[in-house]
């Protein structure tokens, strides 16, 4: 009945939601009046937002330069005090071709994005891993967090997407980074040395993003997740090796099916002695389940937010974040 009525309400949409989608995000949300409102979320256009860079300008007065472009409103409230969001009509391109962005001075990134870096909260002078870096969003954040100070590795299996990471670390003037290319698990077995702090922000299925690109209606099948499941759990197991004792590891993924969030960090507390961290933002999150489709997870689980874009208006993301302690 549910799938009925989301097909009527959206009759006139290119793409529609498959079945098993709509059945999966009522059971996540268990409220018909809170899934329309995540679908009509969907339909409705991301504006632009953008991170300033501080390693290249203060937030103050990037402030300041781009208001005489556009009409933007600061995050600071939200706990972004880097953020800015463009709610201007803008001309293809405007963004990426102004002036400021090809200084360093921002870098265009959706607020959810953002949240990350800063809640792993880096500090200077500190060893950070990067497990899947390009093309730079949150590495370029990280270094700006770290005052450029510290080592960050950079790494991504794809060297075509690594340079469009080394275009961004060079336009942002990131100096405390070093890139690499190589399967992360190559590289686990490879590297010497140990990370006060990670970020596996892993490949997945992005149905957090379908604001910014409705195919991903018609492209979404089960079987990706599933497979995605299995790779994001060997990043992160691999990755959990590399984290010192008392080190932190933020895992996240922009979305929002429990089998690439929920199901692959109940995986890893089961074969490390780990725990979760609880997270305090300045904006509404929704806890982790526990229970999914009759499987049972662990109850740190709850711990873990999951951002839903009806209730910040920005991209689906799910976030946990790691201590080890060994």
């Amino acid at each position: 009945m549910l799938y009925e009525e989301i097909l009527d309400r959206y009759k006139d949409k290119k793409y529609l939601p498959k079945k098993e989608f709509v059945e999966n995000i009522f059971l996540l949300l268990k409220n018909k009046k809170d899934v329309f409102k995540f679908f009509d979320k969907c339909y409705e256009p991301i504006l632009f937002s953008i991170r300033a860079n501080t390693l290249k300008i203060e937030i103050e007065k990037l402030k300041e330069r781009i208001e005489k472009k556009w009409d933007v409103d600061w995050k600071k409230r939200s706990g972004l005090e880097e953020a800015f969001v463009i709610k201007t009509k803008l001309d293809a391109g405007e963004v990426g071709n102004a002036l400021e962005h090809r200084l360093g001075y921002y870098y265009v990134q959706s607020l959810s994005s953002m949240l990350p870096s800063k809640i792993l909260n880096v500090e200077k002078d500190s060893y950070v891993l990067d497990c899947c870096a390009a093309p730079g969003s949150k590495t370029t954040h990280l270094a700006a967090l770290m005052q450029n100070t510290g080592v960050i590795l950079a790494n991504d299996i794809s060297w075509e997407r690594n340079i469009a990471l080394l275009s961004n670390l060079q336009r942002c003037g990131v100096i405390n980074t070093i890139v690499t290319s190589i399967p992360f698990q190559q590289l686990a077995k490879k590297l010497k040395i140990t990370f006060d702090y990670i970020l596996a922000d892993v490949p997945c299925s992005n149905e957090g993003t379908i604001r910014k690109n409705l195919n991903i209606f018609k492209t979404w099948n089960k079987k990706l997740s599933l497979w995605l499941s299995k790779i994001q759990k060997s990043i992160l197991c691999n990755a959990l090796i590399l984290l010192k004792n008392n080190g932190f590891l933020v895992y996240s993924t922009c979305t929002l099916n429990p089998e690439e969030n929920e199901e692959v960090i109940d995986f890893a507390l089961k074969r490390f002695p780990i725990k979760l961290e609880k997270i305090n933002l300045k904006i509404k999150t929704r806890e982790g389940i526990t229970e999914w489709k009759g499987k049972e997870y662990n109850k740190e689980l709850k711990k873990a937010i999951r951002i839903w874009p009806q209730d910040f208006d920005s991209e689906g993301f799910f976030i946990a974040k790691i201590k080890m302690e060994k």
